[in-house]
């Protein structure tokens, strides 16, 4: 399958370089000329390892074996074979994302890059060792670090935001094991990390680090497509719980409701659509940074304002990389994507054609929910649905809220669950029962005393775990740093 930048196609590329790349030579983003025709019917008859196997590789038919390395990410990481399990609450259905070895949605896409890359990596006969480079707004980060750390021929570098994630998830990061990792803050927020790497990847040669490194630059960021592939398999097995309960029959269309700031998780929804899902619409959730938001309303994406510190770190962005994606998809003009891409780049905003907002609305709808909001709506759940859930989780289940009161569209409403509460429990206890002193460990206990929901394995023992990475740096150091690694 050939892929090819969101910005010139030309050159193509197949679906292994693809991954192995990460980005395209031009900074776009890599799309398949044509997206795959997937059996849906059989597909939702899978378990969930084969129905994995069989989306991944569909969208990624030059990496060979994807039998082995599905079974190699996952299996023995996740608390159950099913991967990422719905609870029916009553009200809506949540797609809980954070059962893997990170309690992260980002679990699902991150053990499987590794395999994803190393395999593309032996199929191209690369010698050289690949460095991924992410930036993190929290999860990513960690995720990726777990999944990457002791890969042979491989090397990882994450950089996140200083003071711009939660305890946990710095402590995660931090704290990571591995002969081949790196972690450092970096002053600034998370665009100012994004900014960074992409500005590395810039300095390149084709993806080589200058003055005679062997590294290959490649990215663990749902900019790279080995990275958004993945994601699509859980909107099918969703679909798939709710036939098997005799929620909906084959064919009647389900809303899912997505926290999301880079757009790259509610982009895998709308790629399970085009494979023939039948989704309806897709509900773009925000935090206060809703600039994703503003552009779905009104056909503008304007970045030009700042960036707000919230209760759901993840979502703490203002330049989304994925929406480029959609741009391209659903106008099919590189040129115009090329165009919007300078023009926010230099501008700072851009204003898409009218038929272009036309299409994004007949797929898509946003909302926005601010921390006070959040803290309201996880402790009206957790009293009425009986569900605990994250500030992210929260913001989704907000905004389906708003959607199915303005709308009066009352379709089965799918809430996809980002992060396990235990992640923000500063944020989660304040909202079930005010603020507290306590430090966010502890804060952690109390929240299982009072809900009795487990905290995850993961996250036990952290506060006791070693420092091994405290580096902060501006983010014109970046490449020096990575040149030293």
């Amino acid at each position: 399958m050939l892929y090819h930048s969101t910005r010139n196609e030309l050159p193509a590329v197949d679906s292994a370089q693809a991954v192995l790349a990460g980005l395209a030579p031009d900074g776009g983003l890599y799309v398949p000329r044509n997206l795959p025709v997937l059996d849906v019917a059989a597909c939702l008859e899978k378990p969930t390892m084969e129905m994995a196997e069989m989306i991944i590789g569909a969208m990624l038919p030059d990496i060979p074996q994807m039998d082995q390395l599905v079974r190699a990410a996952y299996v023995g990481k996740f608390q159950t074979e099913e991967l990422t399990p719905t609870v029916d609450t009553g009200k809506f259905t949540v797609l809980e994302l954070f059962r893997g070895p990170t309690s992260a949605f980002k679990d699902v896409a991150l053990c499987m890059l590794p395999q994803l890359l190393v395999a593309a990596r032996q199929a191209k006969g690369m010698d050289e060792e690949i460095l991924i480079l992410t930036a993190t707004s929290g999860d990513t980060g960690k995720a990726a670090l777990a999944g990457f750390a002791n890969v042979p021929g491989v090397k990882i570098c994450v950089f996140y935001p200083q003071g711009g994630v939660s305890a946990v998830q710095r402590a995660q990061m931090v704290t990571q094991e591995g002969n081949n990792v790196a972690v450092c803050a970096v002053v600034g927020n998370f665009d100012d990390a994004q900014t960074g790497v992409k500005n590395i990847f810039a300095a390149s040669d084709n993806g080589r680090l200058p003055a005679g490194n062997r590294l290959r630059l490649s990215t663990a960021n749902s900019i790279n497509i080995g990275r958004l592939a993945p994601q699509i398999t859980y909107y099918f097995k969703a679909y798939a719980d709710l036939l098997h309960r005799g929620q909906i029959q084959m064919g009647d269309s389900v809303n899912f409701c997505v926290p999301t700031g880079n757009f790259g998780d509610i982009l895998a929804g709308w790629i399970a659509k085009k494979l023939g899902l039948p989704v309806g619409k897709l509900l773009c959730a925000s935090n206060a940074n809703n600039v994703l938001t503003d552009f779905i309303r009104t056909g503008t994406y304007d970045r030009r304002r700042p960036l707000h510190k919230t209760a759901s770190p993840s979502m703490d962005i203002l330049v989304s990389s994925n929406l480029e994606r959609l741009l391209y998809f659903l106008s099919g003009d590189t040129a115009l994507v090329a165009q919007l891409m300078k023009q926010l780049n230099t501008e700072g905003f851009y204003t898409v054609p009218e038929s272009l907002k036309a299409a994004i609305d007949a797929e898509f709808w946003a909302g926005f929910c601010g921390d006070d909001e959040a803290k309201e709506t996880i402790a009206r759940v957790f009293r009425e649905q009986h569900y605990l859930c994250d500030t992210h989780t929260a913001t989704g289940w907000a905004v389906a809220q708003q959607y199915v009161e303005q709308t009066g569209d009352n379709r089965p409403m799918v809430v996809l669950s980002t992060a396990s509460p235990y992640k923000f429990p500063a944020a989660v206890l304040s909202a079930l029962e005010g603020a507290s002193g306590l430090d966010e460990f502890d804060q952690m206990e109390r929240l299982q005393a009072i809900t009795g929901v487990e905290i995850p394995g993961n996250l036990q023992g952290l506060r006791e775990k070693k420092e091994l990475h405290t580096g902060v740096l501006n983010k014109e150091a970046m490449l020096e740093f990575v040149m030293g690694l």
